[in-house]
């Protein structure tokens, strides 16, 4: 079985970090905590410590939401930036 080739991330995509818990919407942006790039966020919320890490989401862009385990598979990939 050969391996599915991974999508490809636009890293510099706009992002928005939310807590987990304000459940997305309409409102969406207002309850943003930081807006920046998704290569910023996931460097973020990748330096804080692991329980720590389970209150964040990020907001790719409206098009995703990636949760802690999600988040932590980007820093793995093989075009992460770092």
């Amino acid at each position: 079985m050969t391996a599915k080739p991974l999508e490809p991330i636009d890293w510099d995509d706009f992002a928005e970090l939310h807590e987990k818990s304000d459940g997305g919407g309409v409102f969406s942006s207002a309850m943003a905590l930081r807006q920046a790039t998704l290569i910023e966020l996931v460097r973020f919320v990748a330096s804080l410590p692991a329980a720590d890490r389970e209150v964040y989401v990020i907001d790719k862009s409206g098009d995703h939401r990636f949760d802690a385990s999600e988040i932590m598979a980007l820093t793995h990939r093989p075009d992460y930036p770092g």
